[in-house]
């Protein structure tokens, strides 16, 4: 199952990833150049047997420069099945930039599962973007809104089990 992170440079992305897959956090800021693919076998829930089935995620991170949106989204985009848009909660503008991502990534996809993340839930005195208006935001596009922290690991776990399940599980 291929599943792409999308959002803003800086947002947390490969954080977020490195957190889910390796169970690691570095505070080192890493420009995600081009595209990284990492993969992770999970195991989940039949939706028709309620057998347990083993499924491969194919977890992209694409780099979040605008320069690069144009160049690299027709193929990154490519077969995604379904998406963690993520956001910076400690800047308003990571989250209004969801829209083009959202508009981007749909162009290619059509219509896909998406979790909207505010990440870095974890710098509370720094918070610019309240859990609400990531809610407000996510329900527009019919999708739920999770807070994340990608240093502390809360709810990362939860936002790709959600996705996942969006995906087994379409409405």
């Amino acid at each position: 199952m291929k599943i792409c992170l999308i959002g803003d440079v800086g947002v947390g992305k490969t954080s977020l990833i490195r957190r889910y897959v390796l169970d690691v956090f570095d505070d080192k800021y890493i420009a995600t150049i081009g595209t990284k693919v990492t993969k992770k076998e999970i195991e989940v829930k039949n939706p028709e047997s309620g057998a347990p089935s083993r499924v491969m995620l194919l977890v992209w991170d694409i780099m979040g420069q605008p320069s690069f949106r144009e160049v690299l989204r027709e193929a990154y985009f490519y077969g995604v099945e379904g998406a963690l848009a993520v956001c910076d909660v400690t800047s308003k503008e990571s989250l209004g930039e969801l829209r083009y991502w959202i508009k981007a990534m749909t162009s290619t996809t059509g219509k896909v599962p998406i979790v909207f993340l505010g990440n870095k839930c974890d710098l509370r005195e720094e918070t610019r973007v309240p859990y609400q208006d990531l809610e407000v935001f996510a329900k527009k596009h019919d999708s739920p809104a999770l807070l994340t922290s990608a240093k502390t690991g809360y709810n990362v776990e939860q936002a790709f089990a959600t996705l996942v399940d969006m995906m087994l599980n379409p409405k």
